[in-house]
C-alpha cells in the first residue's frame, strides 16, 4: 500500500465525506420516488425488464429501437430488490452516486484536490435532477461506465493492458445501453494512446487499438450471438442497427434544434457560467489547466453524442452534464481560491451547496404548483387500480397513446410487442418494420378489456389509428372513468359485454 493511499485512508473526514455522498445524492433525488412517470423511455425499459423476467425477451417480445442494456440493468435491479417503480428509481440513485465516485477518482488521477472532485460529484448529482434525469434513463445508467473508463485512460502510471481491458469493457457495456457513447469512447482511447502517438510507437499502438475495438464491440456481438442462437438475429439487427439509422435520418428543423438547445442551456446555466473562471483563472496552474483542457475535449465529444440522433430531446443533454460538472467544479475551485485564498474550500462548499439547493428548488417548484399532495397516487396508479379490480386472468388492455408504465402497473397481458405509442400509433411507426395499421387493427379485433386514451395526445396519432380507435370505442366500449391532467383528460374505456 502506497504512502499516499495510507494517508488518504487515515483521513477520517475524507472517509466520512465519501460515505455521505450516497446519502446526499439520495436526498437530492428524493422526488424521483414519487411519480409513476418521469420519462416515456424509462416506462418502456421498465416494461421490457418485467416482461424479460417473464420470458418475453426485449426486441422480440417487447420491441424498441434501443439496445437491451437499459432493460437488462432494470431487470437485474428487479431480481435484487423486487419489481417496483421504487427499485427503478433506486437504480438511478445508485448510478448517479457511482458517477460521482468516478468523477472523484478522475480528478484524483489527474492530481487535483479532493475538494474539487467532490464538488464535481455534487454538481453532477444536482443537475441530474433536470432534463428528465430523475428517471433511470440510458444517459443516467451509462454515465458511471463512461466516467470510470475515462479515469482509467488518464491513469498513465498504471500498466497499459489492464487499463485498456477495463476501458474497453466499460465502454462496451455502455454501448450495449446506447450507441451514442461512441464519441466518448473514441476520446477515451485517444487519451490512452496519446503518449504512443507522441513517441510514434506504431506497432503497440495498433495492437492496443485492435484490442480496444474488439473489447468495445464484444458485448454487442455477444448480444447479437444470443439472439442468433434464438433464431432472432433479424429482429436484433432491424431493431438496434437499422431502426436507429432511420431514426437519425429524420432530423428536426433547425429552429426546433435551437429552441431545445436554448432550453437545455438555461437549465444548465450554473455549469455553463462556471466554465468561464475555468477558462480564465487556471492557466497558471498545470493541474487545473489540464482539467480544463480535458473537460473541454470531453464536452465536445458529449456534444457530438447529443447531436448525433438529430432530435435534441431534453434527456439527450444529460450526456453533457459530467464534463460540464468537471469544468464547473474546476472553475468554482479556481474562483474561490482566487477570492478567498486558503479559505477557498469553505467558500467552495457554500457555493456548491447553494447551486444544489437552487437545482432542487427548480425541480420542486412545478411539483408544489400542483398542490402538497405530491405523494398521492397519480393518474397511472389510479387507473391501474381501477383496472386491476376488474381484470380477469388472460385479459388484455390497450394503451395506444399514453404511458407504457400503465401496462407495468396492471395485471393484464400485453396485447402487442409494440407497447410504445410512438412506434405503434405515432410518428415513428415506420421504425418498427411492420404494418402498424394492421397491428392496431389486430389489437382492436381482439377486443381488449380496457383501452386507455390520452386526449392530450390524441392528435399526435396517425389519422388511420385515430379512425380505427374512434370506430372501436363507438361500437364496443363505454367510458369508465376520466382523469384530468395538465395537458388534458385521460380516459379509461371499458369493453361492453354482450348480453
Amino acid at each position: 500500500m502506497s504512502a499516499d493511499l495510507k494517508a488518504r485512508l487515515a483521513n477520517p473526514r475524507w472517509i466520512i465525506a465519501l460515505l455521505l455522498l450516497p446519502l446526499l445524492v439520495a436526498g437530492m433525488r428524493w422526488a424521483s420516488f414519487l411519480p409513476s412517470v418521469i420519462d416515456w423511455d424509462e416506462s418502456l425499459y421498465i416494461l421490457q425488464a418485467r416482461e424479460w423476467l417473464r420470458g418475453n425477451w426485449p426486441l422480440s417480445g417487447v420491441w424498441d429501437m434501443h439496445p437491451v442494456g437499459a432493460p437488462a440493468a432494470i431487470a437485474a435491479a428487479f431480481v435484487i430488490a423486487g419489481e417496483s417503480l421504487q427499485t427503478v428509481r433506486l437504480l438511478g440513485t445508485f448510478c448517479v452516486t457511482a458517477t460521482g465516485f468516478a468523477l472523484i477518482a478522475l480528478v484524483r488521477v489527474v492530481g487535483a484536490p479532493r475538494s474539487l472532485g467532490y464538488a464535481a460529484a455534487l454538481l453532477y448529482a444536482a443537475h441530474s435532477l433536470l432534463l428528465g434525469g430523475l428517471a433511470s434513463n440510458t444517459e443516467i445508467i451509462f454515465a458511471p461506465l463512461v466516467v470510470s473508463a475515462l479515469a482509467l485512460a488518464l491513469a498513465a502510471d498504471g500498466p497499459p493492458w489492464p487499463r485498456l481491458i477495463g476501458m474497453g469493457l466499460l465502454v462496451g457495456l455502455a454501448l450495449v445501453i446506447k450507441q451514442v457513447v461512441a464519441p466518448e469512447g473514441c476520446l477515451i482511447f485517444l487519451i490512452f494512446a496519446w503518449s504512443f502517438l507522441r513517441t510514434r510507437k506504431w506497432v503497440p499502438l495498433l495492437r492496443y487499438a485492435g484490442a480496444y475495438a474488439l473489447l468495445c464491440v464484444g458485448p454487442t456481438l455477444l448480444v447479437a450471438g444470443i439472439y442468433a442462437l434464438r433464431g432472432e438475429f433479424g429482429i436484433w439487427y432491424e431493431s438496434t442497427v437499422l431502426a436507429p439509422i432511420h431514426y437519425a435520418a429524420g432530423r428536426i428543423p433547425i429552429e426546433q434544434m435551437l429552441w431545445r438547445i436554448t432550453l437545455a442551456a438555461l437549465a444548465l446555466r450554473w455549469l455553463l457560467a462556471l466554465t468561464l473562471p475555468a477558462l480564465l483563472l487556471t492557466w497558471r496552474d498545470t493541474v487545473l489547466r489540464r482539467l480544463t483542457l480535458l473537460g473541454g475535449m470531453w464536452l465536445l465529444a458529449a456534444a457530438l453524442a447529443v447531436a448525433g440522433p438529430g432530435f435534441f430531446f431534453p434527456h439527450y443533454f444529460l450526456i453533457s452534464i459530467p464534463p460540464l460538472a468537471l469544468l464547473a467544479a474546476t472553475g468554482a475551485y479556481a474562483f474561490t481560491r482566487f477570492v478567498a485564498g486558503h479559505r477557498g474550500r469553505l467558500l467552495l462548499a457554500v457555493f456548491v451547496a447553494s447551486i444544489a439547493g437552487d437545482m432542487m428548488a427548480t425541480d420542486l417548484m412545478p411539483r408544489l404548483s400542483r398542490g402538497f399532495a405530491m405523494g398521492s397516487p397519480d393518474t397511472p396508479r389510479r387507473m391501474a387500480a381501477l383496472m386491476n379490480d376488474e381484470l380477469r386472468p388472460g385479459d388484455t388492455i390497450f394503451v395506444p397513446n399514453y404511458q407504457p408504465v400503465v401496462y407495468f402497473l396492471t395485471n393484464a397481458a400485453l396485447p402487442t410487442r409494440f407497447p410504445f405509442p410512438v412506434h405503434l400509433t405515432g410518428n415513428f411507426a415506420n421504425l418498427a418494420g411492420v404494418d402498424t395499421d394492421a397491428e392496431v387493427a389486430r389489437i382492436l379485433a381482439s377486443r381488449p378489456r380496457f383501452i386507455v386514451l390520452d386526449r392530450g395526445e390524441w392528435f399526435a396519432m396517425r389519422p388511420s389509428a385515430m379512425s380505427m380507435l374512434t370506430e372501436a370505442l363507438d361500437e364496443g366500449y363505454e367510458l369508465a372513468a376520466s382523469f384530468v391532467e395538465e395537458r388534458g383528460s385521460v380516459e379509461l374505456w371499458r369493453r361492453v359485454e354482450a348480453e
